[in-house]
């Protein structure tokens, strides 16, 4: 097995950016959901604000997360995020862990994406793995997957959401995505996945199953209204 692909994601449910390398800590991604949108009631996300999806999020060459190419504070930015999230939404810098839906990284497997049928983007995966056989992801929680030097626990496999729903290039909807998502594999697919011990991953590098005797955090995030706590 093999990294295939590895993506960040500067700005919360917008576009993420494809990259070769990076340095991966216990927060993730160098560079991960450092800005999310909000408006009076909270975090919005693509879940119920779709457009934001149209919007790309880059990371700047001085770790600046960027929107279409301009700085998420500039004022042409305010006026997109409102365009596509609601009048009041606003870019908001924040890089504590409660920033993650779940745990800080997700990892999908191309045998899983080979059984879906789908794009792989619409799993938003930030490290995606070759040469996987079939749906071997699925005995992997419990384990771990070293890249290098690099250890990543691997806790579950992710519950699937109206994102997947939603083309990556397009933004047409497609409900029947989930619904095989739920029908064929249990409403699941893609691994939530913590850092044990962090270092740089590169394209290409080989992955190997391991085992791993430490304790996982406690996954939370906006989604199950806990902030991920490592213990």
């Amino acid at each position: 097995m093999w990294v295939e692909q590895l993506w960040r994601f500067p700005v919360k449910s917008m576009r993420g950016e494809r990259i070769e390398r990076t340095r991966i800590t216990q927060d993730g991604v160098d560079g991960d959901r450092l800005v999310h949108i909000a408006d009076a009631n909270g975090v919005l996300t693509a879940r119920t604000r779709s457009r934001l999806l149209g919007l790309a999020g880059t990371l700047g060459p001085d770790g600046k997360a960027m929107v279409n190419g301009l700085p998420w504070d500039h004022p042409e930015v305010a006026a997109a995020v409102s365009a596509a999230a609601g009048p009041g939404a606003r870019a908001t810098r924040y890089d504590g862990p409660e920033r993650f839906d779940v745990l800080p990284l997700l990892i999908a497997t191309d045998g899983a994406i080979a059984a879906l049928g789908e794009d792989g983007r619409r799993l938003r995966p930030n490290i995606l793995i070759g040469g996987v056989d079939g749906l071997a992801e699925r005995d992997w929680p419990g384990q771990a997957l070293r890249i290098g030097e690099v250890v990543i626990g691997v806790y579950s496999v992710r519950a699937r959401c109206v994102v997947t729903t939603i083309h990556p290039d397009s933004g047409v909807h497609d409900p029947t995505v989930l619904r095989k998502i739920n029908r064929e594999f249990d409403g699941r697919i893609a691994l939530n996945c913590w850092v044990a011990t962090g270092g740089v991953v590169g394209v290409g590098d080989p992955v190997e199953v391991v085992e791993l005797d430490l304790e996982p955090p406690r996954p939370g995030g906006w989604i199950v209204g806990a902030p991920y706590l490592v213990p």
